[in-house]
């Protein structure tokens, strides 16, 4: 199996897309944090001292897609048309799910990965005060399509 980010030294390359069509492409990712009871019932009630959690989260998922390039060196910097993050909070978690939809050369899995990490890390930040054994698990690539028309 040949990797498109090295080139024929051994070399880390940014992959040249110039040649490639502008496709409409999806993607959406998921993962979860796991945490306390009391810590969920604080978050489900709005009750953490840093406000509301899942609405920060869910802006901090939109901006953390937004800069993916800026994060993952040999990522290209694609126009994103948008960007959904949701939230559902589940027995001893909050599972993540974010959607992220662009008209480029190249795709948005990453933009959604990211989307789903960055919202990850601000539940972890705004619930750290009250529950140091959070765990974030399972982000994965759920679905990726392209509509070559």
């Amino acid at each position: 199996m040949e990797l498109s980010h090295v080139n024929k030294k051994g070399e880390a390359n940014m992959v040249d897309i110039s040649e490639k069509s502008t496709v409409h492409r999806e993607a959406v990712a998921a993962g979860s944090i796991f945490m306390k009871p009391a810590t969920l019932e604080l978050l489900k009630n709005n009750q953490l001292k840093k406000g509301d959690v899942l609405s920060v989260a869910r802006i901090a998922g939109i901006s953390g897609a937004k800069k993916t390039f800026d994060l993952i060196p040999l990522c290209h910097n694609i126009p994103i048309n948008k960007v959904d993050v949701q939230f559902q909070v589940a027995g001893d978690r909050v599972d993540i799910q974010a959607k992220a939809v662009c008209d480029a050369k190249t795709g948005i899995e990453m933009e959604a990965l990211t989307a789903v990490s960055i919202a990850a890390l601000t539940i972890y930040d705004m619930c750290k005060a009250v529950d140091k054994e959070m765990v974030i698990s399972d982000i994965k690539l759920l679905e990726k399509r392209k509509d070559e028309n």
